[in-house]
């Protein structure tokens, strides 16, 4: 790997763990939102907004082949799916929670890699799922028995490995661009809501809060349309098309402790000791994942590392 790929490649870091803040202040925001709007309208709206603000990028994809055309929708249903799961999650559990919940997608990665791209985890990978899962395990006291809410988010998680690696395979396109991709797959998400809510929940569908009385509220859609979605997706959907798939998942993995840092301060929530010492060893993992993966960019390929930045 040469000097500026490696630069890139640190960048690409950063970025991810940027987005790992940003989603995980998502979850206490979109708790918020939704005590003025409800699940499927909220994720029509921000969506939505997020398409026409990303319309023009789509000219990018006239040279694309109609495969990975296919497979960028299908990205965009699975991340349809994701939302919807996630959201009604929020709904029913606590932000922290599902924070938390959310961050059992870096398990999922490498076997749901392993099995999609053919692609064997390393030792340090395998070494940093196990530190997220002991931080994962002291988060939810040793002891967890999902209700509804919780039981959405792990649906969501394993969802989330799948898009991951969907995403990765079809970037292998060099036509696509990242700021398309996202178009379409924001696309995807609101016409999905909308359609969804008209045909089988109407009740979904309200008229929009109004500027003046719930200032509250439009402040949550833009913060999640310009941090969470428009920033966050360029960033996973540029940094998946330079690295793999478990990396991306693995930097991704301080998530959970932001969002339930700001569970707290944001919504009044409440962890003990042990939870907050589950946070720390999943930002650890992450860490662990950055520092090896920088050495083995300097030359030292036995990791695999390599192989992983040709796609």
């Amino acid at each position: 790997m040469s000097k500026k790929q490696a630069q890139l490649l640190r960048a690409s870091d950063l970025l991810l763990l940027a987005v790992a803040l940003v989603w995980g202040t998502s979850y206490g925001v979109v708790k918020h939102a939704l005590a003025f709007y409800p699940v499927l309208g909220l994720l029509a709206l921000r969506f939505g907004l997020t398409f026409v603000l990303l319309s023009p990028s789509l000219r990018a994809l006239r040279d694309a082949r109609r495969r990975s055309l296919a497979g960028v929708f299908g990205a965009g249903v699975l991340l349809f799916g994701i939302f919807v799961c996630e959201t009604f999650g929020v709904m029913l559990t606590q932000a922290s929670n599902a924070a938390f919940l959310i961050s059992l997608c870096v398990v999922l990665t490498p076997l749901v890699e392993w099995a999609v791209l053919q692609r064997r985890p390393t030792r340090v990978e395998w070494g940093a799922v196990a530190l997220s899962l002991a931080g994962a395990w002291l988060l939810s006291g040793g002891a967890f028995v999902p209700n509804r809410g919780d039981a959405l988010v792990l649906l969501a998680a394993l969802l989330r490995a799948l898009n991951v690696c969907v995403t990765k395979r079809v970037m292998r396109d060099p036509a696509l661009k990242p700021l398309a991709v996202t178009a379409v797959q924001a696309g995807v998400v609101s016409f999905g809501s909308v359609a969804v809510a008209l045909l089988f929940a109407p009740a979904q569908w309200q008229p929009l809060p109004s500027f003046g009385a719930h200032g509250a509220f439009w402040a949550s859609v833009l913060y999640l349309v310009i941090a969470c979605t428009l920033f966050a997706f360029f960033v996973q959907n540029y940094a998946v098309s330079r690295s793999s798939a478990t990396r991306v998942a693995l930097l991704m993995g301080s998530e959970p402790a932001f969002g339930a840092l700001f569970a707290c301060v944001w919504l009044g929530e409440r962890l003990p000791v042990s939870a907050w010492l589950g946070g720390a060893l999943i930002v650890v993992a992450s860490l662990l994942a950055t520092v090896r993966w920088s050495r083995a960019a300097s030359g030292d390929t036995a990791g695999g590392a390599a192989p992983a930045l040709e796609g």
